[in-house]
């Protein structure tokens, strides 16, 4: 006789635990609410990020935007190319790298851009509604950042540090002990 779904291994209740699916969950509802707020025919999230990254960092190469934004080499390439041609990017050679690519906002990127701010803070902040008390709040966009291994991690909000503790030194080789060559031989200070 098969077990039910909820008692196999595996299963429901397993989904429910798993982090990488309820990672998965919460980037569909994320991606749902994003729709929702920029309108179908509006810019996607990427893209989004794309500009925002391109804004921030005037002349970044495409490079640069691949370690800001996480998105992968070849899919930023492709989307630069689409953004180009809808106008909302400009590309020429870096006056650092010229083998890299400089990445500039045209001014129909820029106008997207200040369009699409206030929809993604809409959007940020409906998602964030999901999640009661602005401590845990804080925290999960923290646990984010932790997840994401993002260097980008805003510095302002971020709280400081407890200072280590320095471990205890071990005692120096002196009298009654014996010095480094001796454990490194394996001798005992019980010879």
């Amino acid at each position: 006789m098969a077990k039910g779904k909820s008692g196999a291994k595996g299963g429901i209740a397993a989904l429910e635990q798993s982090p990488s699916h309820l990672l998965h969950r919460a980037l569909q509802r994320a991606l749902d609410i994003y729709v929702e707020e920029f309108g179908e025919g509006g810019i996607t999230q990427r893209q989004f990020a794309v500009l925002a990254a391109a804004d921030e960092r005037e002349g970044a190469t495409q490079a640069d935007l691949v370690r800001i934004t996480g998105i992968d080499r070849s899919t930023l390439a492709d989307m630069a190319r689409r953004m180009i041609g809808k106008g909302l990017l400009e590309r020429e050679r870096s006056n650092v790298d010229a083998r890299a690519n400089a990445v500039r906002l045209t001014e129909v990127g820029r106008a997207a851009l200040t369009e699409a701010r206030p929809k993604m803070a809409a959007a940020d902040a409906r998602l964030m509604k999901l999640i009661s008390g602005g401590g845990r709040r804080a925290a999960f966009v923290g646990l984010l950042h932790d997840l994401a291994g993002s260097s980008e991690a805003p510095v302002a909000k971020a709280k400081p540090k407890a200072p280590k503790e320095k471990a205890a030194k071990p005692p120096k080789a002196g009298k009654g002990h014996k010095g480094k060559k001796a454990k490194k031989k394996g001798l005992s200070s019980n010879i």
